[in-house]
């Protein structure tokens, strides 16, 4: 079974990286030099987190968070 997840991708000036979370999924989270390194790295952290969770009993999220998009004027 497939799922699709939200995940935001967060430049961090500091590490000179992407920071990547997945606000369904408490904890999971990683980090890449780019966005397809941290892409590929956040689908390996998931597929983990879900494996780990059905072997430990825990149920698996069914929904996601939803984003919106708003626009402002700046005068």
């Amino acid at each position: 079974m497939q799922r699709r997840f939200k995940v935001i991708l967060e430049w961090c000036p500091d590490e000179k990286v992407f920071v990547v979370t997945v606000p369904a999924l408490p904890g999971c989270i990683t980090q890449g030099k780019n966005r397809e390194e941290a892409l590929e790295r956040i689908q390996e952290a998931i597929t983990g987190y879900l494996e780990a969770a059905k072997a430990i009993g825990q149920p698996i999220p069914n929904s996601d968070v939803e984003f919106a998009e708003v626009q402002v004027s700046v005068v």
